[in-house]
């Protein structure tokens, strides 16, 4: 055990220095040749890892190690066997996957997986290059947003083939259905079905269309164990493909996959509008250009080499995995309903869709991450995404938390829009349906709306106990036993629908809705119904209102809270934290009892372990605050609430250096970042602004926190903003030099450890003079 952790370690550190090592010294550095793709990817899940692709991109174009499962399948850092390279690493979704090889169907169908090594790799924002030791095959890949483009040179004279998988598993589900169809020589289409998961329950099929830049000799295709020659096509369950080239060729085969999840016809269309040519280097270099463009929103200057890999590998990873899922021509498949249906985006004057429609695994936790930096440096993706909840509300009733692939999945619990859209409106991003919105997040606040729905309540709308919480104001633990869900845990939800009660109310007083403010406002108070003075945390409370017994604050998800216990959740109140602090007996009694989370949490890295599973064992999953999930990762910002702005920067940096400073394969985001949560918080306490109540009210507060650079430079969008750049500038900075001794916006003294939005969006300076010692007197 002992020399299976020292040869472990040693991989992480000769790793960490080859990276860093390995970077071109430049005089002006460039954001994406800073990106360590391979952060955390011994870790990783189905939809973390990525390389060829782009921004939000519908193809995520990688190599999968493993193919069972949801969690620990596709790029694995530790699995040395490519089993396919699969074209949609989205949550709960798959689609085509590939394997170039050599050889003859009848040797290979069911056996085509081959060892390669990290030493022949290279991985960038983009592109990916490896080596197929069996074939002898070097493999190249990068993309389009829509379509996924290979390079394949083929050292061998035998048989060269594409295989394609048609059925089998692939990550968080099963293909259960495929065809594909021979157009001519060089092109082919069809489709792969997504089989139903407890989460996504409908069949979701992904449709694709094939180009070569070379002919196909014959297309080969089998059924159960019945091979076809010069075959015209295959469609059903246990089938598949290979297309067989000439053995003499000598240049490499390109091959463009157009995909869509509305029709083969729209994949093909996809292809013709993002890829007309077959210029390889070409489309990878516009990939790192368009990544370059996209990280360069935001520039850092200072801290180390190590810092500014890992500031722009979470910006990275902040800015994917809520895939689009629309065409280049606005089509977009709507399965809300009983029936699959495909639909058009509305096109503005010049024929473009008006919007990206968007996959997206819940927003629980956005309100802490996403909501603020997609505002604050890409505004036009929180336009983006509030489009896509109301066409999920026009094409099924409800404004979603999670869908996936066009399904509502219900995915965790509350209405965890709600925080996102009202944040997006408040900062003036206001290019959609603010009335219609408004609507749609009313009727998920209301019984009969999403907030009646528990994790993956598909059929029923029991398991949320909206009911129960607007009679008893709190909905009870246990609660609703026999609905089939998870996180039936009501003093959870009742502190989530407590603050997202708060949002709608401040968007209510937006928009002269008087009454309806006044009865949201009123609700945002509920969570103080659980809150017992005698143990000072939230305590469940059941039916008849006795409190939960027996009953301890650290027991991890146990006794009704969502992956969390009481002594994280209690925190939760960001609406009140005045409220929260009377109950507690003071500011500064709440303070010092928030201090001394911290100082236990320390002990345990301020994590529940360095991967997900981690949780499972007790002394872990038993921490007071936990940043390797999403309850408690405001907590480091909420002594600036209470009058204690200076354990804000004492914890947020401490934080920051022991989760998010590693640069390995083997840490990163313990395992759980739930596409671009983590990464988007790790940026966000690293240039030093944050917003704890979502930024859902009129002007919003950014707290401001001890940035870990010099200079930050936020480039605002002149469609959104009327500034061109707000700038941080932290003089005498350094690992010692956290404290925040005085601040200036614009030359003059702010007075307040706060900005609001239009002072940085109006842009300008905020200049920050650290030192190694509080300055306890800022407020």
């Amino acid at each position: 055990m002992k020399k299976s952790f020292l040869n472990k370690l040693t991989i992480v550190l000769l790793v960490a220095i080859s990276t860093l090592s390995g970077f071109k010294v430049q005089a002006q550095e460039k954001p994406v040749d800073l990106v360590y793709p391979h952060l955390d990817a011994a870790n990783s899940r189905w939809f973390f890892f990525s390389s060829a692709c782009r921004p939000f991109g519908m193809v995520n174009l990688s190599p999968d190690n493993e193919i069972g499962g949801a969690w620990g399948s596709g790029y694995r850092y530790d699995t040395h066997e490519v089993k396919g390279i699969s074209h949609v690493h989205a949550w709960q979704l798959s689609a085509l996957s590939v394997m170039p090889v050599n050889g003859e169907a009848k040797d290979l169908k069911d056996d085509y997986y081959s060892p390669f090594s990290h030493e022949t790799e290279v991985v960038a924002p983009g592109y990916h290059k490896f080596i197929l030791d069996r074939f002898g095959i070097t493999a190249e890949l990068t993309s389009t947003t829509r379509v996924g483009f290979h390079k394949y040179s083929f050292s061998k004279a035998e048989q060269k083939s594409i295989l394609v998988k048609l059925n089998g598993p692939n990550g968080p589900c099963k293909i259960v259905d495929g065809k594909i169809e021979k157009v001519n020589s060089r092109e082919f289409t069809g489709y792969v079905t997504n089989a139903p998961t407890r989460r996504r329950p409908k069949e979701t099929p992904v449709f694709f269309y094939i180009e070569l830049s070379e002919p196909t000799q014959e297309l080969v295709t089998w059924q159960e164990n019945e091979i076809s020659e010069k075959s015209k096509g295959v469609e059903g369950m246990d089938a598949g493909a290979m297309l067989v080239f000439k053995d003499k060729q000598e240049k490499p085969l390109l091959m463009k996959v157009g995909i869509s999840y509305c029709s083969a016809e729209e994949a093909k269309n996809n292809i013709k509008v993002e890829l007309n040519h077959w210029d390889f280097d070409k489309v990878a270099a516009d990939s790192k250009e368009d990544w370059n463009n996209w990280l360069s929103k935001i520039q850092v200057k200072g801290a180390s080499k190590n810092d500014r890999v890992r500031f722009y590998t979470d910006l990275w990873h902040g800015l994917q995995g809520r895939r689009i899922i629309s065409d280049a021509s606005g089509t977009y498949c709507d399965m809300t309903g009983d029936g699959r249906k495909v639909k058009q985006i509305p096109l503005d004057k010049n024929g473009k869709p008006k919007f990206n429609h968007h996959n997206f695994d819940a927003m629980w936790g956005a309100q802490w991450t996403i909501a603020t930096l997609w505002p604050l440096a890409y505004p036009q993706v929180a336009s983006d995404f509030c489009n896509s909840m109301l066409n999920y509300y026009n094409d099924g009733g409800l404004i979603p938390r999670g869908p996936s692939g066009g399904n509502y999945t219900y995915v965790m619990v509350g209405a965890s829009s709600t925080p996102f859209v009202v944040s997006t409106w408040m900062k003036g991003i206001q290019d959609f349906d603010i009335d219609l919105a408004y609507e749609g997040l009313k009727k998920n606040h209301m019984v009969g709306g999403i907030m009646g729905k528990a994790g993956y309540e598909h059929r029923t709308s029991e398991g949320g106990g909206i009911d129960k919480y607007i009679e008893l104001g709190y909905v009870p633990h246990p609660h609703a036993p026999r609905a089939e869900a998870y996180h039936k845990d009501g003093a959870g939800m009742t502190m989530e629908y407590s603050f997202q009660d708060w949002t709608l109310a401040q968007l209510a007083k937006s928009l002269g809705k008087t009454d309806d403010y006044n009865y949201f406002l009123k609700r945002s108070s509920n969570w103080k119904n659980l809150f017992d003075t005698s143990y000072g945390f939230i305590r469940p409370k059941d039916n008849e209102g006795n409190w939960r017994t027996p009953y301890d604050p650290y027991e991890y998800q146990n006794d009704g809270f969502v992956e969390s216990n009481a002594a994280q959740m209690t925190w939760y109140i960001p609406q009140d934290y005045a409220g929260l602090a009377e109950l507690m007996g003071s500011k500064a009694a709440m303070a010092s009892k928030l201090n001394n989370e911290f100082a236990q949490a320390q002990k345990l890295g301020f994590t529940a372990g360095k991967k997900h599973s981690d949780e499972n064992r007790k002394r872990a999953r038993n921490i007071s605050i936990n940043y390797g999930n999403q309850p408690s990762m405001q907590c480091a910002y909420i002594f600036n609430d209470i009058g204690a702005a200076w354990l804000t920067q004492k914890w947020s940096r401490a934080v920051i250096d022991s989760v998010y400073t590693g640069v390995s394969p083997y840490v990163g985001f313990n395992g759980d970042e739930d596409q671009g949560l983590m990464g988007s918080l790790s940026v966000l306490m690293k240039i030093g602004l944050f917003q704890l109540d979502a930024g859902a009210s009129e002007n919003p507060k950014y707290q401001i926190g001890s940035p870990i650079f010099n200079e930050i430079t936020i480039s605002l969008s002149d469609n959104y903003y009327s500034g061109k750049t707000f700038k941080i500038t932290a003089n005498n900075n350094s690992k010692e030099n956290i404290y925040v001794q005085s601040v200036k916006l614009n030359g003059k003294s702010l007075g307040r450890m706060y900005l609001l939005h239009d002072e940085i969006i109006s842009g300008g300076e905020m200049v920050l003079e650290m030192g190694p010692e509080p300055n306890k007197e800022l407020k």
